[in-house]
């Protein structure tokens, strides 16, 4: 047995040359491995609903895959992390969708790098019935071939806009060179934006309307930071995991970017200087290191009564929660007036919706609130998100 789950306790049972665990819960590598003892099983407390990674680590210090569970998962990174679920973890109804039949065409870009040396590439996905004469949004979109294939940023889209549920844009998947390099608070990422990637889209494929910055983790620092700088070029920006604990020009002794001890500086700066000019989407996970500064900026963002949405998912740093994530994102940025009526899907959804009918039908009964009243809350309680 590899995992045994009750309710929100959930038991991690180690193979015979297991020693720690790693994953979510330690923030993988970030904090020591969770302990092996004399061969017992290990057991936590999860949210409920929760999507959990997890490896086991050897005497060597090595992570290695849970043999006794098959379940991966989105992880680009590593070959070995296993998921958990702690119930049902809910999908979103974009997501319950068939693929859209109506798409819009993409183009491939190729180019050789001046600002950052090297081979660059760009993948353009246009919506349906896209006109370039008529002004279009435009997001461009960080980890370019992550959100692309992985994410399926742009099946999002085409479902969204093919649903009614939200208006075409124009994505823009840049893929990096060194993203430690280019999106830790770099100025040249801008420069390389306006010099080679502006150019080639903006006038040969769309005329544009209004320009946004999207990305997860350290692409969603640098979204942020940058659309927040120069309002005279972005209106929109969407950050997903936002390495918001960074500082210009911090590093680890071994000359590695500083992710985790070097403060909150974009924030501290935006207090300063709040991006009203910013229509802003920010969501975590609750199962990561930057669920703190991710609820601090929208925190803030909230005090400052800026323009946003913020939103949480019960997992942790990765393509799980962010996948989730963007059909809210997207809908937010473009969504219809039909998006608000979009139903919640899964078994999670349908028991928050029975439970808030049923609290609603009891408010009746006992009187004191009027139908509308009634009405009104009922419809706040089901956008709430999961």
């Amino acid at each position: 047995m590899a995992v045994s789950v009750s309710v929100q306790q959930v038991t991690f049972f180690p193979p015979a040359d297991a020693v720690g665990l790693v994953g979510d819960m330690t923030d993988w590598r970030k904090r020591e491995p969770i302990p092996v003892v004399a061969g017992q099983p290990i057991v936590l407390t999860l949210p409920r609903g929760a999507w959990v990674e997890y490896a086991w680590v050897g005497a060597d210090g090595e992570a290695f895959a849970d043999p006794d569970n098959p379940r991966k998962s989105l992880n680009p990174w590593w070959p070995y992390p296993r998921a958990a679920v702690v119930g049902e973890y809910a999908r979103h109804a974009v997501w319950q969708q068939t693929d859209a039949t109506q798409k819009g065409e993409t183009r491939r870009l190729t180019w050789d790098g001046t600002v950052f040396p090297g081979k660059r590439r760009a993948i353009v996905q246009l919506p349906f019935g896209h006109d370039p004469q008529r002004p279009t949004p435009v997001y461009y979109v960080q980890d370019g071939v992550a959100f692309y294939r992985t994410g399926k940023l742009g099946e999002v889209m085409n479902r969204c806009v093919q649903a009614g549920l939200a208006s075409g844009a124009v994505l823009v998947f840049v893929e990096p060179g060194d993203r430690n390099e280019e999106y830790y608070l770099n100025d040249r990422y801008l420069d390389f934006l306006r010099q080679e990637v502006f150019p080639q889209v903006e006038g040969p494929l769309v005329t544009v309307s209004e320009r946004g910055l999207w990305g997860a983790s350290l692409g969603g620092l640098i979204s942020l930071y940058l659309g927040s700088r120069h309002p005279e070029l972005f209106t929109r920006v969407v950050s997903h995991s936002g390495a918001f604990i960074a500082r210009p020009g911090a590093t680890y002794p071994n000359g590695v970017i500083d992710s985790t001890t070097a403060g909150e500086w974009l924030r501290e700066q935006l207090e300063k200087s709040p991006p009203r000019h910013l229509k802003t989407s920010l969501d975590t996970g609750t199962l990561e290191w930057l669920t703190g500064p991710n609820r601090r900026m929208a925190a803030q963002f909230a005090d400052q009564f800026l323009t946003h949405q913020y939103r949480e998912y019960p997992s942790g740093h990765n393509w799980v929660t962010w996948r989730e994530a963007l059909p809210e994102a997207f809908l937010y940025m473009q969504g219809t007036h039909q998006a608000a009526a979009l139903p919640t899907t899964g078994t999670d959804g349908d028991d928050l919706r029975r439970a808030v009918e049923e609290t609603v039908r009891a408010l009746r009964a006992e009187g004191g609130l009027s139908d509308g009243q009634i009405n009104a809350l009922l419809e706040q309680e089901l956008k709430r998100p999961l």
